[in-house]
């Protein structure tokens, strides 16, 4: 049990707030609309979503072209 719960604080004795950072990924991805590849800093759930509704609607949707 940690020190300030009454334990002798054998382990974990320190309180640190947690860090909580998004799941980025670089991707190059091909834009037919454009004839062009494009190359986006995104979180994992955007990569998914350019997949399903399509790069080019997706990333004009987030002013990114």
């Amino acid at each position: 049990m940690a020190k300030k719960k009454g334990g002798i604080g054998m382990h974990i004795t320190k309180v640190v707030s947690r860090e909580f950072v998004p799941n980025l990924r670089k991707k190059r991805i091909w834009v037919p609309e454009l004839k062009k590849f494009v190359t986006i800093k995104a979180t994992a759930r955007a990569i998914k979503t350019l997949t399903k509704n399509g790069a080019y609607a997706t990333l004009r949707k987030a002013d990114l072209i």
